[in-house]
């Protein structure tokens, strides 16, 4: 008699009965909030809701500035272009991430290299870092991924070393804390992203974080169609937004504003952020301690200079000779079938990813043989980011951690079936 679920055995969880916690969180404060934008008129251009937004999220963070903007890839263009990185410069990030990463790169005619990762967090190694230095080297982006933290001490210390500039993405990483201090606030530049699957989601949205006002005036002007701010409107604020004055001191750019509906729902969403995260913090230590005890699982590594951890997304390690052979893809099927839930794989490696691919824009990209050349994804070499897609990854969005204790050891449980009756799966 078949037991797994895959195969027509009983599911361990069903969701018709028995939901997992929805995605995004919302409630009558959000439809208060949008409703009193709506009748105020006020529905964009630096009006009060994204004024505050900015205030409270600045404050969240530890930092002096945020600057919100349309979308957790823009921020990261501004950020480049704020540090007037362009061409002939060198940009060093992973090759495990979201392929925005590498796309603002050459999307500001500077040069993406791609260089591996760390076995046990999937974030950027420092070593690999060192190598990849050239004179040409800019700046470094360390992505925060599913959770886990890029090796601060190391990157910044490599950093001040080389002369270098560093933009935290932080797409993954709204709230956590690196030896007591927030994500988005330790390099010169924090990138945050609002996206539907974020921690924190207006839909869509993102913001910039420094604590330099020259780069704050910059990235403001940047997405505010070259307009310069003054004094308070640093922040975003209603009054002082203009040009650059008389002498015509403009930066080119266009309007990547958020609307005031987006910053409605973000000052929601922030005042539930920080139990949110607290919950997904317990749940996930939990959680790794339930998965430590199964043959071949092995969580992703929790760091003790991590004072405060922020999920995104539930990611862990598979060994296929554990299961008896059997492929992560087959794991990862039976998994999704049993929990009712997706189960992903990590993203592609960035030198073999179907969304990264500059070859396709030569009237945007070809700006002579040698870039062209040089912007090649397939050119690096990524075995640790490879294997991680290939052969260990698994996925589970972070909505599941905000469950009970119970829905951990079902989630444990439903790995142990799979351990347990994996023959059924090899016939």
């Amino acid at each position: 008699m078949t037991k797994l679920a895959i195969n027509g055995g009983i599911p361990s969880r069903d969701t018709a009965r028995e939901p997992w916690p929805k995605w995004p969180v919302w409630g009558k404060e959000e439809e208060i909030a949008l409703l009193e934008v709506l009748h105020s008129g006020v529905w964009s251009y630096n009006g009060p809701k994204e004024t505050e937004f900015n205030r409270l999220f600045a404050e969240f963070t530890g930092v002096n500035y945020a600057i919100s903007t349309v979308n957790g890839t823009i921020t990261l263009q501004l950020a480049l272009e704020a540090l007037g990185i362009g061409v002939g410069d060198e940009v060093i990030i992973p090759g495990l991430t979201w392929q925005a990463t590498a796309a603002t790169v050459i999307d500001v005619n500077a040069t993406p290299i791609l260089v591996d990762v760390c076995e046990d967090s999937w974030c950027i190694d420092p070593k690999e870092i060192k190598k990849a230095i050239t004179p040409k080297t800019k700046a470094i982006v360390p992505v925060h991924l599913y959770g886990a933290f890029a090796d601060m001490d190391a990157i910044m210390a490599i950093a001040q070393k080389q002369n270098l500039y560093v933009i935290e993405d932080c797409a993954h990483k709204h709230g956590g804390e690196w030896r007591g201090k927030k994500a988005g606030s330790i390099g010169h530049i924090g990138s945050f992203s609002y996206q539907l699957s974020k921690h924190l989601t207006a839909g869509e949205g993102g913001s910039v974080t420094t604590n330099d006002p020259q780069l704050a005036e910059k990235l403001d002007a940047l997405r505010n169609c070259g307009r310069r701010p003054e004094g308070d409107a640093l922040l975003g604020a209603d009054k002082g937004i203009g040009d650059y004055g008389d002498d015509g001191n403009f930066i080119q750019s266009g309007n990547l504003r958020i609307t005031e509906f987006q910053a409605a729902i973000l000052i929601e969403g922030l005042k539930r952020l920080p139990a949110q995260n607290a919950t997904r913090d317990a749940n996930g230590a939990y959680l790794n301690g339930r998965l430590s005890e199964i043959p071949g699982i092995t969580p992703l590594k929790r760091d003790d200079r991590e004072t405060k951890k922020a999920y995104f997304n539930f990611a862990f390690k598979y060994d296929k000779d554990a299961f008896k052979g059997l492929p992560v893809e087959k794991f990862r099927s039976a998994l999704e079938a049993e929990l009712g839930i997706v189960v992903d794989a990590s993203y592609e490696p960035l030198n073999n990813c179907s969304l990264y691919v500059p070859h396709t824009k030569p009237a945007r990209h070809k700006l002579n043989e040698a870039y062209w050349a040089a912007i090649d994804p397939k050119r690096f070499s990524l075995p640790v980011c490879e294997r991680i897609f290939r052969e260990e990854s698994v996925c589970i969005h972070h909505k599941v951690l905000m469950g009970t204790q119970a829905d951990m050891d079902l989630i444990a449980n439903a790995i142990k079936k799979i351990y347990r009756f994996t023959e059924e799966l090899k016939e």
